[in-house]
This record gives structure tokens, sequence and C-alpha cells, in this order.
């Protein structure tokens, strides 16, 4: 599943609101922030919620483990990599 970071930087690939994520996942703005801002857990059902609203628009995530995250446009060429080291 996603996590706060995918979040964010997916939605700025998308050029999304939270407000419009909010409306197209079915989850509240309240609880995309706080996923956001890493404040609160979400529950496996809203992060479900939200990685859905994210590939029903064209997004695939890229799961590497420990080597890093990422995730591609599906529709267009164009690919966003969030490369980042492991934790050590």
């Amino acid at each position: 599943m996603i996590n706060a970071k995918q979040c964010r930087a997916t939605r700025a690939w998308l050029s999304w609101s939270q407000d419009e994520l909010a409306e197209r996942s079915l989850v509240s703005k309240r609880a995309i922030a706080g996923f956001e801002l890493e404040k609160t857990v979400p529950h496996d059902r809203t992060l479900r919620d939200l990685q859905r609203a994210f590939e029903d628009a064209g997004i695939t995530f890229l799961m590497d483990g420990a080597k890093g995250i990422g995730l591609q446009e599906s529709q267009d060429e164009g690919s966003l990599d969030l490369n980042r080291l492991p934790e050590t």
C-alpha cells in the first residue's frame, strides 16, 4: 500500500488538491491531510481507497522494498521516480 510521501507526490504529479483526492477516493480531506503530514495512520481500507483513486487516474505504484519507492503514469511516457536510500 502507498505511504504518505507517495500520496503527496502523486497528488502533485496529477495536480490534484486534497479536496479533489477526497472526492475521487471518498476519503475525508481531514484524513488525507493527517496522513500526508504523517500525523495519523489510516486504516488499510483508507489506504486502498486512496491508492485505487490514483490507479483509476492511470498511476502505477512501483514497490521495491528497501531499494526505493516510485510511481509511473500509465497513460503517458512520463514517470516520476522517488528513489530513496534504504534506512540503516
